[in-house]
């Protein structure tokens, strides 16, 4: 069994402006993101960390990059940790009409519907499919590792069932996964599949001053995916 230590990215641009950023659109931290990826990389000094991963995308690629000067270990750019892929809709105006699509698509993935796909991007098959093979190559041959995944919170929820079939989705669900924030998984990897245990899911605790100022999601969204039972 090897631990994986998931992380969110810090805060930037469109965290802010709320518009989809998977792809093209592809923003560096802000300051308060680069404040947040340094208090979790103090947090993560005691968790033995033996190697990290990070999505391709910049927040991703930065809030690893800092964590890893202060833990002194390398870190490895894979595409499989790259965000959910909303295709046609990135780039559009943000609006909340948009976000009912995107929460559309996302409400059938964590219903069961997993052929549901972004117009020219990720249908859950295809998503859980890079996840997995991305989480089944850094923990191939290994056990008893602590590994991080620095990514994203569209990628880590919507996956969580796949990973962690006994995972209280509920809990997942009701509880924001915000910037930094850390989650942890106890994975085994017996070379035929992946079988995960959630051990704690968006730990924040370690934030503190303004990196501990969530960002909400779109205004007067709420949290669709519990109102709507899934």
């Amino acid at each position: 069994m090897n631990t994986i230590y998931l992380v969110r990215h810090g805060e930037n641009p469109a965290n802010i402006t709320h518009e989809f950023a998977s792809r093209n659109i592809d923003y560096s931290l802000n300051d308060k993101g680069r404040e947040q990826a340094r208090q979790t990389a103090e947090y993560l000094l005691d968790k033995r960390i033996d190697e990290i991963y990070a999505s391709p995308l910049k927040r991703a690629r930065e809030t690893a990059a800092i964590i890893a000067g202060r833990l002194g270990l390398p870190v490895t750019v894979m595409e499989e940790f790259r965000e959910s892929q909303v295709g046609d809709l990135e780039g559009l105006r943000v609006s909340r009409e948009l976000w009912d699509q995107h929460d559309a698509i996302m409400i059938d993935w964590l219903s069961g519907k997993h052929d549901s796909t972004f117009p020219n991007g990720d249908s859950y098959h295809s998503l859980w499919g890079r996840m997995r093979r991305g989480l089944e190559q850094i923990t191939a041959g290994k056990k008893g590792k602590h590994i991080l995944v620095v990514a994203h919170g569209g990628l880590f929820t919507a996956t969580m069932r796949s990973l962690c079939p006994e995972a209280d989705m509920m809990k997942v669900l009701g509880q924001p996964n915000g910037n930094c924030s850390v989650s942890q998984v106890h994975l085994e990897n017996n070379g035929s599949g992946l079988r995960g245990e959630l051990v704690e899911w968006s730990h924040i605790d370690h934030l503190s001053g303004v990196a501990a100022e969530l960002v909400l999601g779109f205004p007067d969204r709420g949290n669709l995916f519990t109102q709507h039972g899934v």
